[in-house]
């Protein structure tokens, strides 16, 4: 069985009082280098005035109070010297790793700024070792790629990993899934549409084109696929005419679109509508339609799907995985 710094010390002073016992005249000149047995031989007195290996502890105190080596300022072979151990940071100086967590008590001082005495200094369900050496996570900041989750959550309960916000890549943070209910394992998860496609209309009409046709047919599929999504249909005109006559003309296109949608299978109450009239921003002249007023970029009708979740895909700012 291996003996303790503490054992050792005790067993050598024992044989070092055997060794110059009663009779004898008392140490002799000391020697180079200084050995423990000579120490031994030395009074109280003496010892308590010396520091052999300058860590500021004196040579009685290290052997008889604390068991430290009085010849190795760091007896532990950690980084600290012993002094530092006892009175600053209050870790063993006999054990390299006072907390067990698989960093030596220097490198948690001086390398990384953890805690020596807590195995996990940022209370996030991993080591600082685990942290330090395996996941390369920060060990002073529970949630390092500041997704929501802490580390420890995203490699013990959610598989996900604690250096990339957005596991699946398909623009939700992880914690944000996991608030939705979503898989932050699954791309597909929740299935989400960006955008729909734009109609537009001939001039001064409502009815559908055939081209205008293809186009909401694409935007149905998509919605059958993703049921949980409703949409907004708003209409414009382009700026011909007078602004009551071109709000009505809005509201017919508008109406259009939705009897579209709900002649292919789409629920009427997933649908609003708006006719808004005359398009925000009047065609420039490199935009006017060559044989009829206005422009036909004006004169459309927009599609926009709402989204159902509390988030949105890419809201999350920091979608890379972090490095170090």
């Amino acid at each position: 069985m291996l003996k303790s710094p503490k054992y050792i010390l005790t067993a050598l002073l024992i044989s070092g009082l055997t060794f110059y016992g009663c009779g004898t005249s008392g140490p002799g000149p000391e020697p180079d280098p200084v050995t423990l047995e000579w120490l031994m031989s030395l009074s109280d007195e003496q010892l308590m005035e010396r520091d052999t290996d300058g860590d500021s502890l004196n040579d009685y105190d290290e052997i008889y109070e604390h068991g430290t080596d009085p010849l190795s300022p760091d007896t532990d072979n950690d980084g600290l010297n012993d002094y530092d151990e006892i009175n600053v940071h209050g870790t063993d100086p006999l054990n390299d790793d006072s907390d067990n967590d698989n960093l030596t008590d220097g490198d948690e001082v001086t390398v990384y700024g953890t805690d020596p005495l807590d195995s996990d200094s940022d209370s996030d369900g991993l080591s600082d070792g685990q942290e330090v050496n395996e996941y390369y996570t920060d060990a002073l900041n529970a949630d390092t790629d500041s997704d929501g989750l802490s580390d420890g959550e995203e490699v013990n309960e959610y598989g996900t990993e604690p250096l990339n916000p957005d596991t699946d890549g398909e623009g939700f943070a992880d914690g944000q899934e996991i608030e939705m209910g979503t898989d932050p394992l699954d791309a597909n998860d929740p299935a989400y549409i960006e955008e729909l496609t734009t109609i537009y209309f001939n001039f001064d009409k409502s009815d559908i084109t055939d081209r205008a046709a293809q186009r909401l047919s694409e935007n149905v599929e998509t919605l059958l696929d993703i049921p949980a999504f409703r949409v907004r249909v708003d209409a414009y005109t382009d700026h011909v005419g007078g602004d009551q006559y071109n709000l009505r003309l809005s509201l017919r296109r508008a109406s259009s679109v939705v009897s579209f949608y709900t002649d292919n299978g789409i629920s009427e109450d997933r649908i609003e509508s708006r006719g808004l009239g005359k398009a925000p921003v009047p065609c420039s002249e490199a935009e006017q339609d060559e044989n009829t007023p206005g422009c036909e970029q004006n004169r459309r009708a927009e599609t926009h799907p709402l989204n159902p979740y509390q988030y949105s895909p890419a809201s999350y700012d920091a979608v890379d995985p972090v490095q170090y």
